[in-house]
């Protein structure tokens, strides 16, 4: 079993997590039950799921989840461009979310990367 605390990729998506909370807090109280609750929730299911995947024994079942984690950062990052577009947010600190998201996708996608390679070598 993998140790997910001790992973880079966990630590800056728990980062994400307490900023996305931070930005939540200025949003409208007309939110609440939307974008706030939608935004939390899936900055939540992004390390969430990279500790879950860890504590999987396959390779491939811990592709799955790192899958799910990446999927609920690009419904994160369209949530913060959507705050952009109806003005909640400005395009700065949009930009900055963006920036930090994207980092998390990048190193989702090397980590399933690595893993495919992995997989095809055991063939």
């Amino acid at each position: 079993m993998r140790n997910f605390r001790n992973l880079d990729i966990w630590k800056k998506s728990m980062n994400l997590v307490t900023n996305i909370y931070k930005t939540t807090a200025t949003l409208p109280d007309t939110e609440k039950f939307g974008l706030i609750s939608q935004m939390q929730r899936c900055a939540v299911s992004i390390p969430s799921n990279i500790a879950e995947g860890c504590s999987r024994s396959s390779e491939k079942e811990y592709k799955r989840f790192l899958e799910i984690a990446q999927g609920s950062s690009f419904e994160l990052e369209t949530q913060l461009l959507i705050c952009k577009a109806v003005n909640h947010l400005t395009s700065e600190k949009v930009e900055v979310l963006v920036d930090e998201v994207h980092q998390v996708q990048r190193q989702i996608n090397g980590l399933i990367s690595t893993i495919k390679t992995s997989l095809r070598k055991k063939r």
